[in-house]
């Protein structure tokens, strides 16, 4: 969910696991190697995401007044996929690493090399945003706890 497309995030996982290797002697064993990999892969899609940007900014430079026609073998997105892709890196690295790989607030900060606390503030503020962004529609998309009610009244 970092990276835009599965291409990108392809090249930056070959682009990380070479980085990995050539750093390998490196790597102190006091550190988990899964946490030192995942923050190699993390700053490789950073870099990447940034480097699409301005890709993107000189792109827009360029076709100025021109509107770009859209693609059409693009897949529709969800309006879930959609808004976890405008998070902002860090907050989706966090959101990643949790929802999808099941890590506790530990092992992503140790995996991103910030705190607990910070974690959790990223987590929260991820959170408060896709439920402004989607609204009633995170409920059906990201499914909900609460079950729904029936009325029996006449």
């Amino acid at each position: 969910m970092i990276l835009r497309s599965p291409a990108a995030a392809e090249d930056a996982t070959q682009e990380a696991y070479l980085r990995a290797f050539r750093a390998w002697k490196d790597w102190k064993q006091e550190a988990p190697a899964e946490a030192w990999m995942y923050r190699i892969a993390l700053n490789v899609a950073f870099s990447q995401r940034r480097r699409e940007r301005l890709f993107e900014v000189g792109e827009v430079i360029k076709r100025l007044g021109r509107p770009a026609l859209p693609d059409p073998t693009d897949v529709v997105q969800t309006d879930l996929v959609r808004e976890l892709r405008a998070l902002p890196p860090k907050q989706a690295a966090a959101l990643v690493l949790r929802h999808l790989h099941g890590f506790s607030n530990r092992e992503i900060g140790a995996a991103m090399k910030i705190p607990e606390r910070t974690v959790a503030s990223r987590l929260a503020a991820a959170k408060s945003r896709l439920q402004t962004r989607l609204g009633d529609r995170s409920q059906d998309e990201m499914g909900s706890s609460t079950s729904s009610t029936v009325s029996f009244d006449k």
